[in-house]
C-alpha cells in the first residue's frame, strides 16, 4: 500500500506557518512513520519548509534512506537529543515546535543544554495526531484488512474454547494465527480472561484452565501494514444463566446504540452517552468502569477519546472502537467491541463477527 507521505508533511508545514513556527520536532515513532515512512526505532525528525531531516544512529541510517525518500538522513554524533539540540542551533531555527507528551524531562534538558540560547521551544502538541485522526482511502483500505484478519482469528479462537484449556494456550494460538495470516504482530497483549477474572477489563492470560459454566472474554487486535485492529467478544462455556443473558443483552444493546451514534460531526461525548445511557436504563452503569471507546490507527489507542464530556467531534474517516462492558466482581465480565469508521452520513463497521451471545 502506498501512502502520500509528502502530502502529509505539507499539511503539517501549513499548520507551522499558521502558528509562526520555524520547524516541528517529531520524536514519536508513529508520527515519524506517518510523515516519512521510516519504521526504525530511534530518531528525531525535524520538519521545516526548508527541508526535513531525520536524525538517527548507525543502526538505522541505511534503512531510513530506503524507507523515507525526500528526507535528509543525518547520522547523530553522541547522544540523540544532545546532537539534535546542536542541529537545531546550527540550522538557525528560532521557534521550535514540540509535543511535551512525547519528550521526557531528561530529553528536553539534553536538547536545551546544546541549544546555545539561539532557539526557543514552543509547545505545539497534537499537530500530527490531529491529521492522523482523519484516515484517507489508503489507510482505510489497510484497516479493513486488519479488521477482517482479526475477525478471522476471533472466529478461530472461539472454536478452540473448551473446559481444560489454559488461558495462556488460547492467547498463544491467537497470536500465532495472526502471524500466520500475515500480521506483523498483535496490537496489544492479547486478553483471555475466564470466570471471575473476566471482570478484570485488562486481565492478562494466566495458566488458569477454562471451566464449564463460566464467562470467557477474548480481546485481540492485529497489526497489518502498521495499522491496528481491536475487537472483543464474550463467550459462555455452557448454558448461560438468566442474569448473564440479561447482562449480555444490555451490553449488546449498549454497543448497538454506540455504533448507531457514530457519524461525522457528532461529539465523542455524545457517542459515549448513547452507549452509557442504555446501561443506565438497565441499572448497570455502575458496572461499566471505562470509556466507551478510543481512536484507532497506527496506534491501538490514539485520538480521539470516546468518553464522558469529550467535545471533540468525529470527522469523516475517524476510526474508533465501541466497547461497552459490564464487570461484576466475583461473577465475571462481559464486553463487546468493534471497530467503526465515521462517515459523512452514517458509519462503517470494520470487524465482522457475530455479536449475539455465543454458548459452547
Amino acid at each position: 500500500m502506498t501512502f502520500d507521505f509528502a502530502k502529509r508533511r505539507r499539511a503539517v508545514l501549513g499548520e507551522l506557518r499558521r502558528r509562526g513556527l520555524d520547524c516541528l520536532l517529531v520524536v514519536n515513532p508513529a508520527n515519524w512513520y506517518y510523515l516519512t515512512g521510516f519504521t526504525g526505532e530511534a530518531g528525531a525528525l525535524v520538519l521545516s519548509s526548508a527541508g526535513s531531516t531525520l536524525i538517527t544512529d548507525g543502526r538505522f541510517t541505511i534503512q531510513a534512506g530506503e524507507e523515507a525518500p525526500g528526507i535528509r538522513v543525518e547520522l547523530q554524533r553522541g547522544s540523540l537529543f544532545g546532537y539534535t539540540g546542536e542541529f537545531l542551533q546550527r540550522r538557525g531555527f528560532r521557534r521550535v515546535g514540540f509535543d511535551p507528551r512525547h519528550l521526557t524531562i531528561e530529553q528536553w534538558n539534553a536538547l536545551r543544554r546544546r541549544r546555545g540560547g539561539k532557539w526557543k521551544g514552543i509547545v505545539a502538541g497534537g499537530i500530527v495526531e490531529g491529521l492522523r485522526m482523519r484516515k484517507d482511502a489508503a489507510e482505510l483500505a489497510v484497516m479493513r484488512k486488519a479488521a477482517i484478519l482479526a475477525s478471522e482469528v476471533m472466529e478461530h479462537a472461539v472454536a478452540q474454547l473448551r473446559p481444560g484449556v489454559r488461558e495462556s494456550e488460547i492467547a498463544a494460538e491467537i497470536e500465532f494465527q495472526m502471524r500466520r495470516r500475515g500480521a506483523s504482530g498483535a496490537s496489544f497483549e492479547t486478553i483471555v480472561a475466564s470466570g471471575a477474572r473476566s471482570a478484570l477489563p485488562h486481565a492478562r492470560p494466566t495458566a488458569k484452565k477454562l471451566r464449564k459454566n463460566e464467562l470467557v472474554v477474548l480481546d485481540l487486535g492485529a497489526i497489518l501494514a502498521h495499522y491496528c485492529s481491536d475487537m472483543t467478544r464474550t463467550v459462555y462455556l455452557g448454558r448461560a444463566p438468566r442474569r448473564v443473558r440479561e447482562w449480555y443483552a444490555a451490553v449488546q444493546e449498549a454497543e448497538q446504540a454506540g455504533i448507531a451514534a457514530v457519524e461525522a460531526g457528532v461529539a465523542c461525548g455524545a457517542v459515549d452517552e448513547a452507549a452509557r445511557s442504555v446501561l443506565r436504563k438497565h441499572k448497570l452503569e455502575g458496572y461499566f468502569v471505562h470509556s466507551t471507546g478510543h481512536g484507532l490507527g497506527l496506534e491501538v489507542h490514539e485520538d480521539p477519546r470516546v468518553a464522558r464530556g469529550q467535545e471533540i467531534r468525529l470527522e469523516a474517516g475517524t476510526a474508533i472502537t465501541i466497547e461497552p462492558g459490564v464487570y461484576v466482581e466475583g461473577a465475571g465480565g462481559i464486553r463487546i467491541e468493534d471497530d467503526v469508521v465515521a462517515g459523512a452520513r452514517g458509519r462503517e463497521v470494520l470487524t465482522r463477527v457475530r455479536r449475539d451471545l455465543i454458548e459452547i
